[in-house]
């Protein structure tokens, strides 16, 4: 039951994930999260993020931002780094993740997924048939809700680190079952 929630991936950050190998492999598309994902929550877009951007557009990959916030978070964040967007987007509902597929002209197998939550990210993108990266969330000091998913989170990821899986994608961690 808790296998619904596994990630196909891990990895510590956003910003280390090896895109490169990625779009080597068929990918071109990715949907991203924003808060704690690619900058701490409510936080502008940094040098950092409009970096990664700037690469993956080199790279060729289109991409959206897909938020349950605000159009005025998201709006100002996305013209930063130069992505279409998604406001409130309904995670972990599928709508969303197929809507930005469709804006980037990608399938669920040509798409990946790059978030920090379980129970809205990564469920609602493995839901959509998206291969997920679940990175660490950057900022530890969170609203009370999220802090209450985290504990929750704790427990899926805990039984997900003692089962093997398949080798891991580029950048991801490598789960052996060890850890």
């Amino acid at each position: 039951m808790l296998e619904r929630f596994y990630p196909d991936n891990e990895a510590p950050s956003a910003y280390e994930i090896n895109y490169k190998e990625l779009y080597e492999r068929g990918y071109k598309g990715i949907i991203f999260d924003i808060d704690n994902t690619l900058v701490p929550h409510g936080a502008p877009a940094d040098g950092g993020a409009v970096g990664l951007f700037a690469g993956l557009q080199m790279l060729g990959f289109r991409t959206v931002l897909l938020s349950n916030n605000k159009e005025s978070r998201v709006q100002p964040f996305a013209d930063r780094v130069g992505s279409k967007y998604i406001y409130r987007a309904g995670k972990p509902g599928q709508a969303g993740y197929k809507k930005a597929m469709e804006l980037m002209g990608t399938s669920p197998e040509s798409t990946l997924f790059v978030g920090d939550q379980l129970f809205t990210d990564v469920w609602g993108a493995k839901k959509a048939g998206i291969v997920t990266y679940l990175v660490k969330p950057i900022y530890p000091k969170e609203e009370i809700q999220i802090v209450l998913k985290r504990r929750l989170e704790r427990i899926v990821l805990f039984f997900y680190h003692r089962k093997p899986h398949r080798e891991p994608m580029p950048g991801a961690l490598k789960n052996d079952g060890s850890g």
